[in-house]
């Protein structure tokens, strides 16, 4: 099974990004997205990949689906 996960892009650099989410910052390609996307969107993130670009709203409600199925992930978000 694959999992990809809705991230706010927070800074882009050539062909690498940062992406932030609950707390967790990390660093991902974004070569497989035409056009770049730009910071502020959502990118869905798997495998340190950015592969698609989502509306703010579809990336909320998609965030939420998954705090629901795995409420464990919240406890971790604080530090």
């Amino acid at each position: 099974m694959c999992l990809a996960f809705p991230m706010k892009l927070v800074q882009v650099e050539g062909p690498t990004g940062q992406v932030l989410e609950g707390g967790i910052r990390r660093e991902v390609r974004l070569d497989l997205i035409e056009p770049e996307p730009r910071v502020g969107q959502y990118v869905l993130i798997h495998a340190g990949y950015a592969i698609q670009v989502l509306d703010e709203q579809e990336a909320q409600e998609t965030l939420e689906l998954i705090r629901q199925a795995y409420p464990e992930l919240d406890e971790g978000a604080d530090g």
